[in-house]
Formats: structure tokens, sequence, C-alpha cells
């Protein structure tokens, strides 16, 4: 492991306490270039893990709270007539940061939440007819409620599927709940973490991910789960850009853990997270429990 990513990831392990698992998979998240959308309960560690990142990433940051009565350009920009200078002029919106925080996204109509599809699938928006890019590198944090919480709009499956991981935090153990009432971890928002990389170190740990060497072997088995996937007797499985995504998340997971190849351990290790909230079932499994029984039904290729 580079000495950067070890820093940032005990960085990041001394805000939010007990959980290097799930800041793995963030950072890994971030390294295939791909947005992450965290569902929990509130007051698990969504919104500090978010600012954690952004701070020691030395992204410029922007964390947006949704509401159902929230629109499209409080999100995107709205262009106004500058009657001195004699044209619209346009202002941007909150989402020209290289790192988003949509914070309670499903508390916002449907109409809201699909602003947001061509700014995470293409780097842009369109406005008005006028196509304004998004600064580089450009990533989507959003934190949801549990459905089944009153006020929420369940995101559509094409707003799902723009995510490539879906992670939950889950209470700490007693041990580190104990920590941190005293004090230990989960730092206030206002306080200032120092930087472990710059926006130009990422992109090119971005291309170490890029670079990682894949065998025919690994690719087989991926094709494996995604096929298993989409045999399921009721509801529907992986698209392809869901087994694209899965082998981008491997090939992170093996850079954050210093190896230039892909092992059937690092596509395990991300293939919940990346499968979840893809998967959709007619009975009442959850997308989790399905992806478990895909992963201990298919054998990893040797």
């Amino acid at each position: 492991m580079t000495e950067q990513v070890h820093n940032l990831l005990q960085q990041l392990e001394q805000v939010l306490l007990g959980k290097p698992e799930q800041i793995k998979l963030a950072l890994a998240c971030i390294l295939a270039r791909g947005h992450l959308l965290i569902e929990d309960l509130p007051g698990m560690g969504k919104t500090s893990l978010a600012q954690a990142v952004a701070q020691s990433l030395g992204f410029s940051y922007q964390r947006v709270q949704f509401t159902s009565d929230m629109l499209p350009a409080d999100i995107l920009g709205v262009t106004i007539f500058d009657k001195h200078q004699n044209q619209f002029i346009f202002h941007p919106g909150p989402i020209f940061r290289q790192m988003v925080l949509a914070d309670e996204i499903n508390r916002a109509s449907p109409k809201t939440q699909s602003a947001l599809l061509e700014a995470m699938a293409e780097q842009q928006i369109t406005l008005d007819g006028t196509t304004h890019p998004l600064p580089s590198p450009f990533f989507v944090i959003a934190t949801q409620n549990p459905t089944e919480q009153s006020g929420t709009f369940p995101l559509p499956e094409s707003q799902l599927d723009r995510f490539l991981m879906r992670l939950s935090i889950g209470y700490p153990d007693s041990m580190t709940e104990l920590a941190m009432l005293k004090g230990e971890g989960m730092l206030p928002y206002q306080d200032t973490l120092p930087q472990c990389m710059t926006p130009s170190d990422l992109v090119q740990l971005q291309h170490c991910v890029d670079d990682v060497s894949v065998s025919d072997a690994l690719l087989n088995y991926i094709l494996a789960l995604v096929e298993a996937s989409r045999n399921q007797t009721e509801g529907y499985g992986l698209s392809p850009r869901a087994s694209k995504a899965l082998l981008q998340a491997a090939k992170a997971w093996a850079v954050i853990h210093d190896r230039h190849y892909l092992l059937p351990d690092d596509v395990q290790a991300v293939f919940t997270a990346v499968a979840q909230h893809r998967i959709r079932s007619s009975s009442q499994l959850q997308g989790e429990t399905v992806s478990s029984r895909i992963l201990a039904g298919v054998n990893p290729i040797q």
C-alpha cells in the first residue's frame, strides 16, 4: 500500500471509529471513479465520512440538504438576464464542486433526484440548451434514510444504477461507542483535517487502477457472478454496466492493498456493495441477502 493511501485510511479511521471496511470500500469507490450511496439511520456518521473524505483529498466540497420542496435549479443553477451586460448569465449551482454531498437524497421529489443523472453519468449538465462541464475529478456521495421512514421517495432504478456502490455503516460496537462518548472520533464538521493527497495524486492512483492486470479466469469469475444474478427465478439481475463497475471496484480494492493484479478475494470484497442496490427481487429478500447467496453459490475459478 502506498504511504499516501495508508495515511488517508488511517486519518479517516480516526474520524469514523470502528468501521475500517466501510472506509476502504468508500475509498475504492472513489478510486474506481464511481459515486457512492450510503443508506443508514440518522446519526450513524454518513455526513461525517463524506466531509472527512473531501477534506482529506483537498476537494472543493458542497453539502446539499435535499428536501421535498427542492427544485432542480437549486442543484444545477439558473440562467438570469443581466440588463447591464444585455445577455443571459449562468449562475452555477452547488453541483459545480469536485465532491457533492447529496444529503438525504430520497427526501427530494423524483424530478429533483433526476437532475443528478446527467451529472453523474457524463460529468456535465445541460441547461437551456447549453452544456456546462463539471470540475474534474467529480464525485457524488449521497445519503438516504431507510425507505420505510416517512417523507421519503424511493430512488428509481435508473438513479440507483448510477451509484457504483451502496454502503451501510451500521451501529458501532460497545467499545467503539464508549470511545466516542469519551470524545474520540466523529470530529465536528468545522474542524479542518490535514490534506493527505491532492486531486492530482488521486488521478494518478486512478490510473494505477486502470493498469491492474486481470486474468481471463478472473474475468470469467465475474461473468459467472453476473450470470448467476440474472438466473434468479424472481426479479432481475446485474446489467453490463454493473459488471464493468464490479471489475473496476475490484481493481481499486487491489490497489488499496498494494497489488497490481486481481485476486478472487478482491471481487468478493466489493461484490455486495456493488450488487445489492442493483438486484431486484419480487420476494421479500433484500438485495444484500441475494448477493450473499450468489457469492456462496459461485466458486472462484482457479
